[in-house]
């Protein structure tokens, strides 16, 4: 069964503010130096017009990479406002085995980022909490470990996007 490509509306308007930047600003200032560059003579051994053909070569990459990836996501909104349960896109403080405190939200995979707590939906720990509730406890099955989890609080607060 193929994983669908779900995305919070924040993770969305984040990927599309890149593009955005990329087509607008980034671009055709690349474009620019490159032909000043190729006015310079000598492509061949022009250190300038090598290093900026590159770099407009990744900027055309990532711009049809995203483009690509923006049509492909499906933007899902909040199923839960009341914080009984945990659903895509809600932030969920939980208590491990090790009575450490951590907080985790779950997202698309192309929003994850470790420095903010933001996981996939598709991770051990993502599927685990999913539809469970305050005070659940729940096993995470991970290669080589098991994790015992209790959930201590949900919540579905945008300003928390990453």
């Amino acid at each position: 069964m193929a994983q669908r490509d779900y995305i919070t509306r924040a993770g969305w308007q984040t990927l599309a503010a890149e593009l955005d930047n990329l087509w607008r600003e980034r671009r055709p200032h690349v474009v620019r130096e490159l032909a000043a560059a190729a006015a310079e003579g000598d492509r061949s051994e022009n250190a300038e017009y090598i290093y900026r053909k590159k770099e407009l070569r990744e900027i055309d990459s990532r711009i049809r990479y995203l483009r690509r990836r923006l049509d492909a996501l499906t933007v899902v909104e909040p199923q839960g406002t009341s914080s009984d349960r945990v659903y895509f896109g809600a932030s969920v403080e939980i208590l491990d085995d090790a009575d450490t405190h951590q907080r985790y939200r779950i997202v698309g995979a192309d929003e994850t980022n470790a420095a903010t707590g933001a996981i996939s939906m598709h991770s051990p720990v993502a599927r685990a909490l999913l539809g469970c509730q305050v005070g659940d406890e729940v096993v995470v099955e991970t290669p080589g470990q098991r994790r015992y989890l209790s959930i201590e609080s949900i919540s579905y607060d945008d300003t928390e996007a990453s």
